[in-house]
């Protein structure tokens, strides 16, 4: 889902990075306030998590790749705002080190899949588990289904990005300076392989941790279980 350098208009991502910068302020006093000392080591823990699975790419049509992101999981157990930090950061570190994502594309990246995907996720799971107990089977078909929601909520904002190009970037002519595929093409693209794939493996994922810590260590599904969003 990395969205690589020369696919996106500068009027696409120059505004991606405007939507995110107050978004990683917000996050990173959100995270200073609210997560205990106790917490941090967990908050590295998940962005290497996120950053090791991200590196699973699959090759799709359009120019991007499809894989799992691991943002909701890490929203379960931290709360949105912290997943948005450790997810970024392990974007910022794929696009400037190992050429995974455009650096051009670093703010568009992110907020698909550090804004767009823990929020969409973290609320469908706080919809559906509810006020059910930490160790509730209910929380694990919540993580599940927030998870596949939560990655094809990105795959479709990514999709979009896409989409609009030969709309905003084109030549006299009408040919695209950028992505070249009309919103028809784009976003299909993305999201077939998503729904049908990916957000498979994003649930499973997902649904196996949250599973697994229930039996070692439900506090940590406890510290969210039946809260709001932090805001």
């Amino acid at each position: 889902m990395h969205i690589p350098d020369g696919y996106l208009s500068p009027q696409t991502y120059i505004p991606a990075f405007a939507a995110m910068a107050p978004v990683w302020a917000y996050a990173s006093r959100q995270v200073s306030k609210n997560m205990r000392s106790r917490q941090v080591p967990l908050l590295a823990l998940g962005a290497a998590f996120s950053f090791v699975i991200m590196m699973f790419n699959v090759p799709i049509p359009g120019g991007t790749s499809g894989h799992a992101v691991g943002a909701v999981l890490i929203a379960i157990l931290l709360g949105p705002w912290a997943a948005c930090i450790a997810v970024s950061i392990a974007l910022i570190v794929q696009a400037l080190i190992f050429g995974d994502g455009g650096i051009t594309c670093i703010g568009a990246n992110c907020f698909n899949m550090a804004f767009v995907m823990p929020f969409v996720g973290y609320w469908v799971y706080q919809l559906i588990s509810g006020r059910s107990s930490p160790g509730s089977k209910l929380r694990i078909w919540a993580a599940a289904i927030g998870g596949y929601i939560g990655l094809n909520a990105a795959a479709l904002a990514t999709g979009i990005m896409f989409g609009i190009q030969p709309m905003i970037a084109h030549d006299a002519s009408g040919h695209a300076l950028y992505a070249p595929y009309p919103l028809l093409v784009a976003v299909p693209a993305m999201m077939i392989e998503h729904l049908l794939l990916f957000g498979v493996v994003e649930a499973v994922v997902t649904s196996l941790v949250v599973a697994y810590l229930q039996k070692v260590d439900i506090k940590l599904i406890a510290a969210t279980a039946g809260s709001e969003a932090q805001s």
